[in-house]
């Protein structure tokens, strides 16, 4: 890809809850020109594509059908949704081998028709399907993206919003590390305006409690869980998060996002895929920054990291 690449065609596999809420999102944001949805389950895939098309005079125009991996040809981004869903009680790591050999058959038939996508996976467990996903491949680090941490970035963003009654596109934090238990929080730069946390805290009296870290990263952590047992999945935050990635991509913002890719000795880590501050453009990966988190959160980070790729060594990849 070079700059002047005009992102027109996103494919999306997968056309369960996540997939067809992604189509929708993408839909509305007025970026594509065409997507197309592959699903396994075929009638279900026309339905959605039905309903989607009879909401076209509400939209900038777009075209939306139903396809076969052979459509992937002329994608500009392969989003992969599709995978055994997270059930009630289960961690995202118990996915993996069932997604993983998914996986070898998904990505063996995209390769087939397009050896020149950038692959946004968002199944989960998405840093290991993502690792998964750039081996099976064999494509360019840059190209293979997850959907990492971005949607807990927004969970953490918003709950500390809500906390001190500012709007959550002015808090800046991150969650960096896996999109599952070993998340790490980075509060050692989560700021307001430039004002750590701490301080803004001390001085907003908006409140009459001090903020508790421990509670706010463990609601952050645990929020599929409860969206989960209350709902049965989660999807409509993770597909405005895809969308956001896509947009990133398509517009060449180079906007600093939370995704999964490949580390290959940042932080002193390697031959693992995990979020941590990342600049995304019409290359998708573009850089990945170098920032200065203190010692105890680099040490969680390398334990998260250390932690999926002791997992990658029992799958057959």
């Amino acid at each position: 890809m070079n700059n002047n690449k005009v992102i027109k065609k996103v494919t999306v596999v997968g056309a369960g809850f996540v997939g067809s809420t992604t189509a929708y999102t993408l839909m509305l944001s007025g970026l594509i020109s065409e997507i197309v949805l592959i699903d396994i389950n075929a009638k279900k895939a026309d339905g959605e594509v039905m309903d989607l098309n009879h909401g076209m005079p509400f939209v900038r125009p777009v075209e939306i059908y139903r396809g076969d991996y052979k459509d992937c040809a002329g994608s500009d981004i392969v989003i992969i949704t599709a995978g055994a869903n997270q059930k009630e009680g289960e961690t995202r790591i118990d996915l993996v081998k069932k997604n993983t050999e998914v996986f070898k058959n998904i990505i063996n038939e995209i390769v087939k028709y397009n050896n020149d996508c950038i692959l946004l996976v968002v199944t989960n467990p998405v840093d290991i399907l993502t690792y998964v996903t750039y081996k099976l491949s064999g494509f360019p680090k840059n190209k293979v993206i997850g959907s990492g941490t971005v949607l807990d970035t927004a969970r953490f963003r918003y709950l500390l919003s809500e906390h001190v009654k500012v709007d959550a596109r002015n808090v800046h934090a991150y969650i960096i590390g896996e999109h599952g238990d070993t998340e790490v929080a980075a509060w050692s730069l989560a700021n307001i305006a430039g004002i750590p946390m701490d301080r803004y805290c001390d001085e907003c009296h908006q409140c009459e409690e001090q903020i508790s870290r421990n509670k706010i990263y463990e609601s952050v952590k645990n929020a599929a869980y409860e969206i989960i047992r209350n709902k049965g999945a989660t999807y409509y935050a993770v597909a405005l998060a895809v969308r956001r990635i896509v947009e990133a991509i398509v517009r060449n913002e180079n906007s600093i996002l939370t995704v999964s890719s490949l580390l290959e000795g940042q932080y002193g880590l390697s031959d693992v895929c995990l979020s941590v501050p990342t600049i995304v453009g019409v290359n998708g990966i573009e850089e990945i920054l170098n920032v200065p988190f203190n010692d105890e959160e680099i040490q969680l980070l390398r334990k998260s990291g250390n932690t999926l790729k002791e997992i990658i060594k029992t799958l057959d990849i």
